[in-house]
């Protein structure tokens, strides 16, 4: 059991496999040109694999498939089918665009994936494509149907933005309740890399305008998840996250691991240590040995708290958000 200086169980593995994104959306990264790290800087997925069967020995529970895109990572099923193999116990789960899903879901729920999350920003054509740089609806609608259809439990993030799509919160909620997807609210988190003058909507202002049109009561946190979740009168729930509080880091229970093989501790903090060099070597005591370490100096809480810290310098795309 992997547990931090907090006493944090620490039992999720978020893996980035790829920086790689064909979005240029707004709030992350639209002026990043279309160009990716050299493919030997990457780790594997045969490497990758190694390492996931340590964090698993040692007490992972749960891993989450990230990017970038990661459906741009040509075989990805086959890496899902290696760790579903060797413990078909882990929840499997993989944040998406869904711009790819459609051809992809069934191979994917084959091969042992249980879950997808898909951002969903918008169901106006025109501002997605104001939001991702190009004509996406479309193929995003189709692949979380394809998803669906295949037995895949879809969950929704939105990232609600004044002037942008704020107008859509409802419409998105009704979306998912219809399919019995449950939708997320982020707030738009400040960093570096996003387009200048978005404005994001904050969680006060997001339940204010969603109690014009519906009853709810507060239910809190569920778990460990980050999100503070609300329930309507008809029992459909809705899940708001603020990344400035940091009420959720109490019951963290997550690392990252990149495509290069930085593990990193806390989504807000740059420090990491890498495994690169010990899983190429096949160095498996070593990899541990990092995996332990940098579950002991695992943060307290995030370094959104004062105002100085609200512009993150983070690549939320190499690390999944």
């Amino acid at each position: 059991m992997l547990i931090d200086s907090y006493d944090r169980v620490v039992d999720y593995l978020r893996i980035s496999v790829t920086e790689r994104c064909n979005f240029r959306c707004t709030y992350c990264m639209p002026e990043k040109p279309f160009s990716w790290v050299p493919k030997e800087n990457l780790l594997t997925f045969e490497e990758l694999f190694e390492f996931i069967k340590v964090a698993v020995d040692e007490g992972i529970k749960k891993i989450r498939i990230t990017g970038g895109e990661p459906l741009l990572r040509e075989d990805l099923d086959k890496f899902i089918k290696m760790i579903y193999d060797y413990a078909p116990e882990i929840d499997l789960a993989m944040t998406t665009n869904a711009y790819l899903l459609k051809g992809a879901a069934q191979r994917l729920k084959d091969a042992g994936l249980r879950r997808i999350n898909v951002s969903l920003d918008t169901l106006k054509p025109q501002v997605a494509q104001e939001i991702a740089g190009k004509d996406v609806l479309k193929n995003v609608l189709e692949g979380i149907e394809e998803a669906l259809k295949v037995g895949l439990k879809v969950k929704v993030n939105m990232v609600p933005m004044k002037t942008v799509n704020a107008d859509e919160i409802v419409d998105v909620l009704e979306y998912c309740k219809a399919r019995d997807m449950s939708v997320r609210f982020i707030e738009y988190m400040e960093n570096k890399h996003a387009k200048e003058g978005i404005s994001g909507l904050k969680s006060p202002e997001l339940l204010g305008l969603l109690r014009k049109h519906y009853s709810f009561e507060d239910e809190g946190f569920d778990g460990t998840s980050p999100s503070h979740y609300y329930r309507m009168d008809d029992g459909y729930r809705f899940g708001i996250i603020e990344p400035y509080a940091d009420d959720f880091c109490t019951k963290c229970n997550r690392i990252r691991l990149t495509a290069e093989g930085h593990l990193i501790p806390c989504l807000y903090f740059d420090e990491a240590m890498s495994i690169a060099e010990s899983v190429k070597r096949g160095d498996i005591k070593g990899a541990a040995a990092v995996l332990k370490e940098v579950v002991r100096t695992k943060p307290e809480k995030n370094r959104w708290g004062g105002e100085d810290d609200e512009v993150s310098a983070r690549a939320f795309y190499e690390t999944g958000g």
